[in-house]
């Protein structure tokens, strides 16, 4: 089963929990052993599996990720501005595989999925959810 679920982002960087997106796309696949693939379309944005509890972890990754690859000081930037959100986006990858165990999303207690934005605002983003197995 594949679906195709789309996220409005709100600010240059930022983490945006789709976990319940999901979770319900795996319920509707019916599949009770298997994986479920997580792909956000775009060379600025990933896919990230974190924390759920304290959104201060989501803050301290932006905030990481702006001090190991701080804007404007890319080649990339002469082009359109975002050489940084290239290269965050490709440090943390566009996708993130996950077990289907007995019909549910394989997360632990404390982990969600996140897509993160690195050039943003943007009206929309397509996040590719497939789920494969049996």
């Amino acid at each position: 089963m594949q679906a195709i679920i789309k996220v409005k982002t709100h600010s240059r960087e930022a983490l945006y929990d789709i976990t319940s997106e999901v979770k319900k796309v795996v319920d509707e696949s019916k599949i009770k052993s298997g994986l479920v693939n997580v792909y956000v379309c775009g060379a600025t944005a990933a896919i990230m599996i974190q924390e759920n509890w304290d959104e201060s972890v989501q803050s301290d990754v932006v905030a990481f990720l702006q001090k190991l690859i701080p804007q404007g000081v890319w080649e990339h930037d002469r082009q359109d501005g975002n050489g940084d959100a290239h290269l965050k986006s490709g440090l943390i990858s566009p996708s993130e595989t996950i077990p289907v165990i007995d019909g549910k999303i394989g997360l632990s207690t404390w982990q969600n999925i996140f897509m993160c934005e690195f050039d943003g605002p943007r009206e929309n983003r397509d996040i590719v959810i497939t789920v494969i197995g049996i």
